[in-house]
């Protein structure tokens, strides 16, 4: 009976991961609130980076097209410096360069973040800040596309990625917001934050793998894990199309709500 409901958690668990994961709400101030409200504790170190990687193979398949295209065209403009790859090319660069600021703070202040920033007080103030920003982009309608990005831009929109560090500041919600800020279309600004996830998420899993391998509580926890990794993918997956269609209608301003009365809910009972 345990076993059993020990599973039921992780699913419960890895549904809540896979929803909060591509949507502005911040997946991981939600994993922290439930541990705190409702006493849910999260066994073994490795469980963040398993359901992470669930929501990043849903993030590949859902963009494959565009993965497949962007490399493509990548090694077509290297090789052959066709002009009509350009673009892509570019696309590619800004990627990297967007993802580097996230990179080396999240390396350089991974336990002073994992220490200090964790509190459900912290949590509820990044969401009312969060709010307050998909309040103030929801209904800006941008002209870059893809091919109109700067230099400049994939900087901020890492710089943004960086605040996103916090717990309760979402990663998503933050580079949208920096994106559209910079008068970028909606479908572009979801594309690059969703294709910035990418090298983020993998560097995440190439640093800590070896916390799956050492975890002590890998045994005990391979059901609950592996079932939490499927909830993760499924919820994700569905997830990121809701989101998708929800930034092509323009109404952002449903996650503003949630995330005022989430925070402001937080502050009072916390």
């Amino acid at each position: 009976m345990e076993e059993l409901l020990l599973t039921i958690k992780y699913l419960f668990l890895g549904l809540i991961q896979g929803i909060t994961e591509p949507i502005p709400v911040s997946s991981s101030g939600h994993l922290v609130m439930l541990q705190h409200f409702f006493g849910i504790k999260i066994e073994g170190m490795s469980f963040e980076l398993l359901v992470n990687s669930a929501s990043l193979i849903a993030v590949l398949i859902i963009y494959r097209e565009d993965i497949w295209r962007l490399i493509q065209n990548g090694v077509l403009y290297v090789t052959k410096k066709e002009e009509s790859a350009k673009s892509d090319f570019r696309f590619i660069i800004y990627l990297i360069v967007a993802t580097i600021p996230a990179a080396i703070v999240g390396i350089l202040f991974e336990d002073v973040i994992a220490n200090y920033l964790k509190g459900v007080q912290t949590i509820a103030i990044a969401l009312l800040v969060t709010g307050v920003a998909l309040w103030l982009i929801r209904n800006l309608r941008g002209r870059k596309g893809d091919g109109d990005l700067s230099l400049k831009d994939a900087i901020i929109i890492g710089l943004a990625q960086v605040v996103a560090l916090i717990p309760g500041i979402s990663r998503s919600g933050a580079t949208i917001v920096a994106a559209m800020s910079l008068g970028t279309k909606q479908e572009t600004a979801l594309r690059f934050s969703f294709l910035l996830f990418i090298p983020v998420s993998l560097g995440g899993m190439i640093l800590s793998f070896s916390d799956i391998l050492t975890d002590p509580n890998l045994s005990t926890l391979a059901i609950p894990y592996t079932v939490a990794f499927f909830a993760s993918l499924i919820a994700s997956y569905f997830s990121l199309k809701w989101f998708m269609n929800i930034m092509a209608k323009g109404n952002l301003g449903y996650f503003t709500v949630y995330c005022f009365i989430v925070g402001i809910a937080v502050l009072i009972f916390a």
